[in-house]
């Protein structure tokens, strides 16, 4: 099991952006990279052990499937789809494959309603009708169709992730983040970015990629993907980890952690973890209770700590009530 870094639980610093708007912004990257292999193909990583050594200097810690199947991704140049609940390191993982290959990061967050034109491309409206009033203007005389080239060109093109990612001619980590999240129907858009790693944009014809995009599908799995989609990914499935893994990123995460306080949070979250809750806590709950108890000066999470602190774990007020009933966890 991989460890939920440093961006996947509110700190650090992120990559690139996508705002509900679909505009994306493209971040560098500082350490790593991608070479060029004989096929004039990309190497992303070199082995399986390249990317485990790679992504731990990047701060992740994977386990030998997730490094088996990032290795893969890129040597095969297929997209990888992540799975799991929520905090367990799926964007997280995307994030650090681009931090340790060199490469820039665009991200596509998807919601209920992101349509073409918000994953795609779409044209500035605005400045096209300035044109064409700016051209009616100097004459009535002049021609439609000479306007109507005029104003289906780069000029006007507004690009969001999808299509940036493609053009682009650097390396590129494509990150489409909670793709369950979308309407079925987006999918069908998702698979010609998939299959062909092209774009057909009508008035200016398709838009192939030059150099493929290192592209990793995040789900949650609040819906079921299609087949046509999972067939042309290869397939993670991450969950929680073992206590002794979840230790291991507590220590690595939170500077000046206790060891006996350290298994105190992982023994505690996995008894949280048995509950019926209607959100189990994840890798991202426990470091931030971690940083809670150190910022509160708490040196043994005994019942009454741990009631007291509960609101850096649990989020829903269902799950404070059984989690006080079930722990036994003294009220202030």
């Amino acid at each position: 099991m991989p460890y939920a870094g440093l961006n996947d639980l509110g700190g650090g610093e992120s990559r690139a952006e996508t705002d509900r708007t679909g505009r994306s912004t493209v971040g560098s990257a500082s350490r790593g990279r991608v070479e060029e292999g004989q096929d004039g193909g990309m190497t992303w990583f070199d082995s399986p052990s390249d990317a485990t050594a790679r992504l731990e200097a990047a701060g992740y810690l994977p386990d030998a499937a997730t490094a088996t199947t990032t290795y893969l991704a890129g040597a095969l140049e297929k997209p990888l789809l992540l799975e799991g609940p929520a905090g367990v390191g799926k964007t997280e993982l995307a994030k650090a494959v681009a931090r340790a290959t060199g490469a820039e990061l665009v991200r596509l967050q998807c919601y209920e309603g992101l349509d073409e034109a918000r994953a795609l491309y779409e044209w500035n409206y605005k400045k096209q009708l300035l044109r064409i009033q700016a051209a009616n203007a100097a004459g009535s005389d002049t021609d439609w169709s000479a306007t109507h080239d005029d104003i289906f060109t780069e000029e006007f093109l507004l690009t969001r992730p999808l299509l940036t990612a493609i053009r682009r001619e650097e390396p590129t980590v494509l990150l489409i983040d909670e793709v369950d999240k979308t309407d079925i129907e987006v999918e069908g858009l998702l698979l010609e970015v998939l299959s062909d790693f092209q774009v057909t944009i009508p008035e200016l014809g398709t838009v192939a990629a030059t150099r493929r995009p290192l592209v990793v599908l995040t789900s949650n799995a609040s819906r079921e993907l299609s087949e046509a989609v999972k067939r042309r990914c290869l397939y993670l499935h991450l969950d929680y980890p073992d206590a002794a893994r979840e230790r291991e990123i507590l220590q690595q995460q939170v500077p000046g952690l206790d060891d006996r306080v350290a298994e105190q949070v992982v023994a505690t979250v996995g008894r949280m973890r048995e509950l019926e809750l209607k959100k189990a806590p994840s890798i991202a709950e426990s470091v931030d209770w971690a940083r809670t108890l150190i910022a509160l000066e708490i040196r043994d999470l005994d019942a009454k700590a741990v009631h007291d602190t509960l609101g850096a774990v649990l989020k829903h007020r269902s799950d404070h009530e059984r989690a006080v009933k079930e722990l036994k966890l003294a009220r202030s």
